[in-house]
């Protein structure tokens, strides 16, 4: 029997619902609102607009065979009516009617359904610090603000941006200003590091430096007190605990909301946190109301808790399951792990499931395994350095997560995507060890860098590896004058030469081969810490050590590799 589907909010689920439904039942009725006269586009490519990466807006806009997706579009191709400029203003759940007001005019309209759809996404955090509403603060919500952003810039006008938040868009906007426009750029972040939540501290320091080497500015742990402008009306300073910042454009990017104002007033089910809350067919507390994509709270599949993750990605994949169940299926959203990348300059960040602070936070007795090496054939000319940190539950050797950055951002996706296909059915390190990966030595080492992450997990579990991260070593390294540890270097003399030169009262260097040859060269009263370039050969000398007596010896995950890349300056 044919239907008549409204769907309120058309940029990634709504779009993706509706089509799905009318192919599964053609002769059913779609009508699809939004509130905003640009539909169906990618909101993640903003930053990569504004960069001059995506040259026009259309290319947001469009399918992969460059044809547009406006409402001409979804009526010809797709049978779908689309009503744009048009904001949902109640729904009667006893009716089935949702009234409508066209924005530019105020006409009113009342449709009647047979089925609702959810899909009204995020709204901007914007804090109540005064002079927000200054001209030249924005924030990255919709094509609207991207143009509004690029106008600006373009225009020659900006010299000097401030950027408040250091998450995801809040990097990318700046990556976007500094390497296209030049604008000196200064990201304020209240937190201690960059991509926080998301990823470990010692990673971010990698990411942290890359940054800060390529000209953006930093300023962590601080926080904006106002926005102050000038005589015109336009911002013109940033004034934080840590002092005063020039400022002709600021972006605020500290977080969304889920946009959930019209689902609460009309008596449905939303958690305390403000999202609405659905079954694992995205259906709402209303069995003909589904939702989904930024406006929902979903189950995380490592956890059990609600979690409210804004990503494109999962609102595409929510879509198609919603049209499905429009038209009588039962298909489910089971849950996330939570995977994320993102492209910073020259590098990648990316991750899966939980970090070791969300781990332990969700009372997981948990560590943190670190793996430092190149992402193909170690003789490869076009082998770069990845860094991967594996999160891992202690007595039951599960993973729970894994985050790394990386010199080439498709070899890292690559290895996080294996995990978080891993991860819901249970992922055991020793599984990890024997993976099987495809091999040839422009895409990947002999040996994984997955199967060494499990073989190294593997091995501090069962307590043959005391090893120690880089903010660890950091720690030690600054307290050398107190004579308590001392530093082995396994490296060859090459690698070497700087750092004994620089400290021979602390840092020694004998190559892993002349270990034995050496052994009167180590005290028995200090803890010993090896070190080498990646932490291969640092656990091979610690496996040498024990067996010959030497019971205080630890090495340095991802050695001397993990130390550079987090930013310490030993010499």
């Amino acid at each position: 029997m044919s239907q008549h589907i409204v769907i309120i909010g058309a940029v990634a689920l709504g779009s993706k619902a509706a089509a799905r439904f009318k192919r599964l039942e053609p002769e059913s009725r779609v009508t699809l609102v939004d509130r905003d006269k640009h539909i169906a586009y990618s909101g993640c490519g903003i930053p990569f607009y504004v960069s001059g990466e995506v040259s026009d807006v259309p290319e947001l806009q469009s399918t992969s065979f460059h044809v547009l997706r406006d409402a001409e579009y979804f009526r010809k191709s797709k049978g779908v009516e689309v009503r744009t400029e048009t904001e949902a203003m109640a729904i009667d759940r006893e009716a089935k009617t949702v009234t409508l007001a066209h924005i530019p005019t105020g006409r009113r309209e009342v449709l009647t359904y047979d089925q609702l759809v959810l899909a009204t996404g995020s709204n901007p955090v914007v804090p109540p610090f005064p002079g927000k509403e200054l001209a030249g603060v924005h924030t990255v919500h919709n094509l609207d603000s991207a143009e509004s952003i690029r106008s600006l810039v373009s225009s020659g006008s900006v010299k000097r941006a401030v950027v408040v938040g250091a998450g995801f868009i809040g990097l990318e906007m700046a990556v976007a200003l500094v390497d296209l426009w030049g604008v000196e750029t200064t990201v304020i972040e209240l937190r201690e590091q960059i991509l926080p939540g998301v990823i470990g501290g010692n990673l971010s320091l990698t990411a942290l430096r890359h940054m800060r080497d390529k000209g953006v500015r930093f300023q962590l742990g601080d926080q904006v007190l106002s926005l102050e402008g000038d005589d015109r009306g336009r911002v013109a300073r940033v004034r934080t605990r840590q002092g005063e910042i020039p400022a002709d454009l600021v972006i605020i990017a500290v977080g969304v909301r889920p946009n959930t104002e019209l689902a609460r007033a009309s008596g449905l089910a939303v958690s305390e946190r403000g999202g609405i809350i659905v079954d694992e067919f995205l259906r709402t507390s209303d069995p003909h109301i589904y939702a989904g994509g930024d406006c929902v709270e979903l189950r995380h599949l490592l956890t059990n808790a609600s979690v409210f993750l804004p990503m494109g990605s999962l609102a595409n994949r929510q879509g198609r399951v919603i049209g499905d169940n429009l038209a009588g299926g039962t298909t489910c959203f089971s849950g996330v792990v939570g995977s994320w990348c993102v492209k910073l300059f020259d590098i990648a960040a990316a991750g899966t499931g939980l970090t070791l602070q969300a781990a332990q936070s969700a009372g997981f007795d948990a560590l943190s395994v670190h793996v430092s090496q190149s992402d193909r054939a170690h003789f490869h000319p076009d082998k770069g350095v990845m860094n991967l940190d594996l999160i891992v539950e202690r007595a039951a050797g599960r993973v729970l997560g894994m985050q790394g950055t990386a010199d080439r951002g498709d070899a890292l996706v690559g290895k996080v995507n294996v995990i978080a296909g891993l991860l819901p059915v249970g992922l055991k390190v020793e599984a990890l060890s024997s993976l099987e990966t495809a091999y040839s030595p422009p895409f990947s080492a002999a040996l994984d860098i997955l199967n060494v992450l499990g073989n190294a997990a593997e091995n501090i579990l069962a307590g043959r590896n005391m090893a120690i991260q880089t903010d660890e070593f950091a720690a030690l390294w600054k307290q050398r004058g107190q004579n308590t540890h001392f530093f082995l270097d396994c490296r060859e003399p090459s690698d070497a030469k700087k750092e004994a030169l620089a400290y021979p009262e602390y840092w020694i260097n004998i190559p892993q081969g002349d270990l034995i040859e050496n052994l009167d060269k180590l005290p028995q009263d200090k803890r010993i810490v090896v070190i080498c370039g990646t932490g291969a050969r640092s656990y091979e000398t610690l496996i040498t050590l024990g067996h010959i007596g030497f019971q205080d010896v630890i090495s340095v995950a991802g050695g001397i590799s993990a130390v550079s890349a987090s930013g310490l300056d030993l010499c």
